[in-house]
């Protein structure tokens, strides 16, 4: 052994041992070994290939490394003033941390059923007024004389007369003027008034020619020929027995006639009129 040779180094005098220890460099082949690993035969071309491709990578993220910018550190003022900012703000942070509070769920009452009666629109229903009918004429009486001969019946009806009495009543009217309500041409008063004709028998007036100087009534009153027709009624009810007299002899009693037989020609038609109108 050489003298000269240091302890701890390898004979070979194309490779030099690293030194053991902490100190311990990196070890980096050298010509002369990758050399030899070539030379062994294809026993150690695979792990020749895997230590190039390994010494590759290595250079690649090493020169990559060296190529890209680092990313500038931030500045000593940068840093006091987030510092800042976090003691100066503490309680926004803790908001931003604190989840807000959920509101209060109230339950909505349910709506409760409405007592009110339900507004029902009515439709009112406008009837047609209905105009009296007049009775036809019967008996050879005109349109003028029937509706006279009504009125007289309907008045009778209305005080619960007899049948007979209607008779009598209709066929004296029928004796007096003819079943038309006539004024006097002694009273001019009389021609002022609704009337069908002119009489001129004293102060006589109206369907049954009353007297107002007898006590009959005035002559506005004796001319409506409802009125009239219930003076007449009222004088035969007051007869006594009358129901048992015949026709002419009760229309005599009431009326006082200078004809007192006159009345019993209108008795059959007089009867054939209250018939119509009954």
């Amino acid at each position: 052994m050489d003298t000269g040779t240091q302890a701890g180094h390898s004979e070979d005098p194309g490779s030099v041992d690293p030194p053991v220890g902490r100190h311990r460099a990196r070890a980096v082949p050298r010509p002369g070994r990758i050399r030899s690993l070539l030379a062994s035969g294809p026993v150690r071309f695979g792990s020749v290939a895997a230590l190039a491709c390994c010494l590759g990578v290595a250079v690649f993220v090493e020169s990559r490394a060296a190529t890209t910018p680092a990313e500038p550190a931030p500045s000593a003022s940068l840093l006091a003033e987030r510092a800042a900012e976090v003691e100066r703000d503490p309680a926004s942070r803790a908001h931003e941390r604190t989840p807000a509070p959920t509101p209060p769920v109230t339950a909505t009452p349910a709506p409760s059923p409405s007592t009110a009666r339900p507004i029902v629109a009515r439709t009112q229903v406008t009837r047609a007024t209905k105009r009296p009918v007049r009775p036809s004429p019967v008996a050879g009486l005109t349109q003028a004389q029937m509706d006279n001969a009504h009125t007289i019946v309907q008045v009778g009806v209305k005080m619960d007369v007899p049948r007979r009495g209607l008779v009598v009543a209709i066929a004296t009217s029928m004796q007096e003027s003819n079943l038309y309500n006539l004024a006097s041409g002694v009273l001019p008063e009389s021609l002022d008034l609704p009337n069908q004709g002119v009489g001129y028998d004293h102060d006589s007036v109206g369907l049954f020619q009353q007297r107002p100087s007898s006590g009959w009534g005035t002559v506005a009153d004796l001319m409506r020929p409802a009125y009239a027709a219930e003076r007449f009624y009222e004088a035969l009810l007051a007869v006594p027995g009358w129901q048992e007299m015949s026709v002419t002899g009760a229309a005599q009693a009431v009326q006082i006639s200078a004809f007192p037989d006159a009345y019993a020609q209108h008795e059959d038609r007089a009867t054939t009129v209250v018939g119509a109108l009954v």
